[in-house]
């Protein structure tokens, strides 16, 4: 068994007084694939760090297959990790890379040809195990490093930004193939990246980081369906959900253009207004509703999303529709967006949690 445990765990830069980490309390089950997400400053590489080793623990704990490994050099925590460089020994051939780590455990030679022979084979590597990286791709490069840190059959992979240095075709291509190893290889494994598309195709479950501190963690639908706070709604899912603050009268929320949201199904807890969440896809372009202004189209093929400006619960509002690709509005059109109520979320707009 390879849970990872974070208990309380929490890491303060010398100099600094905000933890970069703070209280992380997070569970990453046996074989799971956790993806850590969040803006630059978030803390979720020092997270991913002081799990590798790579980072002291100020206070807290962190266990790997129920074993304290807080205060545990980095060698002996059975963690490999494939960093954002890919940190390859440019003198050595794709072969000696990926035997590396079996060199250093003194693993005899026979041994190492075949687990390194294994290794290329499951990766594609086999024709380029005598070049050099400089001779490689990026993405080749980047299968390097990973068959490197499979080769030792680590209890835990730890990956920070692995595919952040790839084009955006080829970090399609790589997180596929990424995910589709992980599931093979069944190994626990925390990932960490800024995009959140990324760890939502990617994440078993996805952890969302924000200066420090957890702010959810659970399965992409869910974060998608039901984030627990303002945050999370709004860094979650692109286009990013529109989020407005309405007031409440007469049991309800008006948006404007005769748009009008029931708020009997929410704890309105007193409050004279609400933040309102909307997905694109809960707006429409239609003969009535919002009124608002176009100030960017985004055509993407197969769909299109229409930006725009307008004045909801009296002040300017930015708001994002999910439009027919064959019939677009042009920029500086006046537009109305038809709300579906039922989809709306709605948030304290005080705390910013979730109604």
């Amino acid at each position: 068994m390879a849970e990872v445990h974070y208990e309380s765990a929490t890491r303060i830069y010398p100099g600094t007084e905000a933890p970069a980490v703070d209280g992380l309390d997070l569970q990453v089950q046996d074989g799971e694939l956790m993806v850590l997400v969040g803006p630059s400053g978030s803390g979720k590489s020092t997270a991913l760090r002081m799990l590798a080793g790579l980072e002291e623990v100020d206070a807290g704990t962190i266990w790997i297959g129920g074993r304290d490994v807080t205060d545990e050099q980095a060698k002996d925590r059975d963690v490999a990790m494939v960093f954002q460089n890919y940190s390859l020994y440019p003198y050595l051939d794709v072969a000696a890379n990926i035997a590396f780590p079996l060199k250093m455990a003194r693993v005899k030679k026979a041994e190492r040809m075949r687990r390194t022979r294994e290794i290329a084979e499951l990766l594609d590597l086999v024709p380029y195990l005598e070049r050099r990286p400089s001779q490689l791709s990026g993405g080749q490069r980047q299968r390097v490093a990973m068959g490197r840190a499979i080769v030792r059959e680590p209890s835990v992979f730890c990956m920070d930004e692995p595919l952040s240095n790839l084009d955006a075709k080829l970090r399609v291509q790589m997180r596929a193939e990424i995910a589709g190893l992980q599931q093979r290889l069944g190994v626990t494994t925390v990932f960490v990246t800024h995009d959140q598309v990324e760890a939502m195709t990617m994440g078993h479950r996805v952890a969302v980081l924000r200066d420090g501190r957890l702010q959810q963690c659970d399965t992409p639908r869910v974060l998608y369906d039901a984030p627990a706070n303002v945050f999370v709604a709004g860094f979650i899912g692109s286009p990013a959900m529109s989020l407005c603050t309405v007031p409440v009268a007469d049991g309800a929320v008006d948006l404007g253009g005769g748009a009008r949201i029931d708020t009997s199904r929410v704890p309105v807890n007193g409050h004279s207004s609400l933040v309102v969440g909307l997905r694109p896809e809960s707006l429409e372009l239609a003969g009535d509703g919002v009124p608002a202004r176009v100030t960017v189209v985004e055509e993407l093929g197969a769909d299109a999303y229409v930006f725009c400006t307008g004045e909801v619960g009296g002040s300017e509002a930015r708001l994002v529709a999910r439009a027919d690709p064959r019939r677009v509005p042009a920029i500086g059109d006046r537009v109305s967006l038809r709300v579906r109520g039922d989809e709306a979320h709605f948030f304290d707009p005080e705390s910013g949690t979730r109604l």
